[in-house]
């Protein structure tokens, strides 16, 4: 391809070494953070007293539980908002309370509970002791009011006193504080239950606090949407319907003949039959199967509907049926009950649908079954996250656990310049079914998150998915608007060490219009975990997905299909879920648009394959060496090793796997020291034309201008037509080989067949060895006793017939 640069080769053995490194700025950095499993660092957090400290440092504080060492200690103060009672009544009656809890210049207050003495509000407030400003913490009843904010009462807290709560310490209990005046007096009536204590991210109470950096959050919902939550996807299950046939069906239009097909409609999946044979049969034929994708609990019901095609685009219908999930036959492998096709009443729209007996109705028949022996793709399976079948019987067992400790994020660009403000990131991971999504930290471009996250591993040929997003809901002018992605990172597992921890900044790459922009850079710590060694290893031998794949495969059409289906069930359910994982989120993470062309993509895969030639081309080139007695010593030595292989034919096979063996060891060396990451010269994302970039980002159907679409096509045809050359010239070197024998010149036949002969009655008449031992000597002479020219057998294979003087 012309313009375009070579094709960067794989490592191959010898003197060169490995590949060269990618170029620094897209490239990972190797961290070295003091990880609670390395190191136990001190509890000091400003604005503490020192003695308060030093009891911190005594208990145990100063380092995370076990189950949090991946991360950096982060150090919290924590209020829990229990309840009140017996607040005073004010002159016009019942008060509606709230609390207001305040350290510092940070402020957060509760929910508003109307005409209430006995409130109860159950709120965390979470306080970062890196930003602490003061050494009173004030907690403050007020009453809502329409003048103003009444205060009821209040209770204060020295940092000093403040006990320390290290898990897996169980949840200090809240006690019962009188309220005081703002004298500091004690009120007579009005209690306050609270429990105030000093902890970590590791706190249970952590995920659903209110944080300190939130403040700014505008409005309820923008505050739950900067909160670290936890998603799994719906349980997706193939639904496989096959419509048989119909009998007694009524036209309404007797004078024309019937064309019925079937309408098979389930949410928003619709699928349609061909019309059934014979054409204007009463009782038509179909045979059709169709798959679909259900979710669980399965509450969506299948319409079936039979219609009349009577002009084009326009149906009249023949009968219905509505049909439960429920009474399809669930199958768990494909060794079970095959499934007996049953008749079903049609109701045409005529009928009663409360009249329970009809006298006549028209049926279909209708197979249905739940596969839950597959596995419902929701991801492309070259970086899937899960290959367990629905079936939990049919599950294999846990090989071992994933842990990925989130750190932080520096450099990242300003995603809300108009606004005034930087950026709001947060971080979502998906692993198998498992999504966790890290609490937003509002405008800063350098965020700390130190979030930790577990999951159970099945298989180590998975990968998990890391993306960091600006969260659209906090300080937009307009509104609400979309997350913005910022970055993508795939980690495979397999390869990874086992019981190593990678702690590393990943570069955030984002493609645009405008061409490849670096984003900023994760810092990620990951850990996988094995724990059954022999059945990890096992796996290796094992079929990627389920049975039922291979014993009753779906054709790639139809999985692709099915793939959209299960993004849009998986994207509508998290959608739902509170906070919502928006729609954006989940699509960019399963990669909805994988499937659309790109020209930038064609060629990465182009240079994919052709870099794979290039170990073959090593060997070419050495044998080259050897052939041309560029160094005598290595050809002698090389004659030495064929003539003992063609003596000893039995070392031919040992001595090829001790090859292998060899060049494994040899390829130890350069064996990759850090986990794959996102390469801009693989994905050929750097010296992309933006023309082609802007092609990629199209709409489908196009929306770009004429003139620009002709061009556009124009060059498809340009690329079209050098891989048809390649491919007919491929065609033609295999019509010339099956020339050989097909008398298509009959000449060349008639040489090759008495060649053949006499081949083949010379090697019967002499032995293996001495036919072998001429071949290499042929094949290694010296150079001064070779031509130039093409070979004998080059020249004869060169003008055989091919069919490409046939084509039109």
């Amino acid at each position: 391809m012309k313009g375009a640069m070579p094709p960067r080769p794989f490592m191959v053995p010898g003197p060169g070494g490995p590949m060269p490194p990618p170029q620094q700025q897209f490239g990972l950095v190797e961290t070295r953070p003091p990880l609670a499993a390395v190191l136990r660092p001190r509890f000091n957090i400003p604005g503490l007293h020192p003695s308060a400290a030093a009891a911190a440092a005594a208990s145990g504080a100063g380092k995370i539980a076990s189950t949090y060492d991946l991360v950096e200690p982060m150090r919290f103060l924590y209020v829990n908002v229990v309840k009140a009672r017996d607040l005073p009544v004010s002159a016009t009656g019942a008060i509606d309370p709230f609390v207001e809890v305040k350290l510092g210049n940070f402020k957060g207050t509760t929910a508003v509970k109307a005409a209430s003495h006995s409130p109860s509000w159950q709120q965390v407030f979470a306080f970062s002791a890196a930003h602490l400003q003061s050494h009173l913490l004030e907690v403050f009843v007020r009453a809502k009011d329409l003048v103003g904010d009444d205060l009821v009462g209040r209770v204060a807290f020295d940092l000093a006193e403040v006990p320390v709560r290290v898990p897996p310490d169980s949840p200090l209990a809240p006690q019962w504080y009188r309220l005081e005046t703002k004298r500091g007096e004690k009120m007579p009536h009005g209690e306050i239950m609270l429990s105030v204590w000093l902890g970590t991210q590791a706190d249970e109470a952590f995920p659903d606090a209110w944080h300190s950096d939130a403040h700014a959050a505008a409005g309820p919902a923008a505050v739950a949407s900067t909160r670290a939550k936890v998603y799994f996807s719906p349980k997706l299950v193939y639904l496989r319907v096959a419509a048989m046939g119909a009998q007694d069906l009524i036209p309404h239009d007797t004078s024309r003949p019937m064309s019925a097909c079937v309408k098979l409609q389930l949410a928003g999946q619709v699928r349609r039959t061909r019309p059934g044979a014979p054409p204007g049969a009463p009782n038509p034929i179909w045979n059709e199967e169709f798959m679909f994708v259900v979710s669980e609990p399965f509450d969506e019901p299948l319409v079936i509907t039979v219609e009349d095609r009577v002009a084009p685009g326009r149906d009249e219908m023949l009968g219905r049926i509505i049909l439960p999930l429920q009474a399809a036959m669930p199958r768990h492998d494909h060794f079970g009950k095959p499934v007996e096709p049953r008749w079903y009443n049609l109701m045409r729209p005529s009928d009663d649908p409360e009249k329970k007996e009809v006298k006549f109705a028209s049926k279909i028949q209708i197979r249905m079954s739940l596969d839950f022996g597959y596995h419902v793709l929701d991801e492309s399976t070259y970086y899937s996250s899960d290959l367990q079948p629905s079936s939990k019987p049919a599950r294999k067992p846990s090989i071992g656990m994933l842990e990925l400790g989130v750190l932080g994020a520096r450099n990242l660009i300003p995603m809300k310049p108009k606004d005034g403000r930087t950026t709001d990131a947060y971080c979502v991971a998906k692993y198998g079914p498992k999504w966790v999504r890290t609490r937003t930290v509002l405008d800063t471009l350098n965020p700390q998150w130190n979030e930790q996250y577990t999951w159970e591993v099945f298989d180590p040929c998975t990968v998990i998915t890391v993306v960091v997003f600006d969260n659209g809901q906090i300080g937009s002018k307009n509104g609400g608007g979309p997350d913005q992605r910022i970055g993508k990172v795939r980690i495979r597992l397999s390869t990874l060490e086992t019981d190593r921890v990678y702690t590393h900044f990943y570069p955030l790459l984002v493609l645009h219009p405008s061409g490849l922009k670096k984003t900023g850079e994760l810092h990620l710590a990951v850990r996988f975990t094995c724990m059954a060694w022999v059945n990890m290893m096992a796996l290796y031998g094992r079929p990627l997905l389920p049975k039922m794949h291979y014993t009753q495969p779906i054709p790639v059409m139809q999985l692709d299909y099915l793939r959209h289906q299960a993004m849009q069930i998986v994207a509508a359910r998290l959608s739902r879920a509170e906070p919502p994982l928006r729609r954006e989120v989940v699509e960019y993470m399963l990669d909805v648009d994988s499937h659309m062309f790109s020209l930038r993509r064609s060629k990465a895969n182009f240079y994919r394959i052709t870099s794979l030639f290039y170990g073959f081309l090593a060997m070419l080139k050495w044998y080259e060496g050897i052939r041309s007695w560029r160094n005598p010593i290595t050809t002698m030595l090389v004659h030495m090793l064929f003539l003992i292989l063609i003596c000893y034919p039995e070392l031919i096979l040992p001595t090829f796997f001790l090859y292998m063996f060899m060049i494994g060891l040899w390829n130890y060396r350069y064996r990759p020291r850090h986990p794959s990451h996102m390469d801009t010269k693989l994905s050929h994302a750097e010296l992309t034309h933006p023309d082609e970039l802007d092609e990629e980002f199209d709409t489908f159907p196009t929306s770009r201008p004429a003139d620009i679409v002709r061009m556009r096509y124009d060059r498809l045809r340009s690329v079209g037509g050098r891989v048809q050359t390649v491919v007919g010239d491929l065609a033609t070197q295999g019509e010339r080989a099956h020339a050989l024998l097909s008398w298509r010149d009959p000449r060349a036949t008639a040489i090759f067949i008495f060649l053949s002969l006499v081949v083949a009655i010379v090697l019967y008449v002499t032995p293996f060895q001495v036919l072998m031992v001429i071949t290499m000597l042929y094949l290694l002479r010296h150079p001064r006793f070779r031509s130039r020219m093409p070979s004998l057998p080059f020249n004869f294979y060169r003008r055989l017939p091919a069919k490409s003087d046939m084509l039109l």
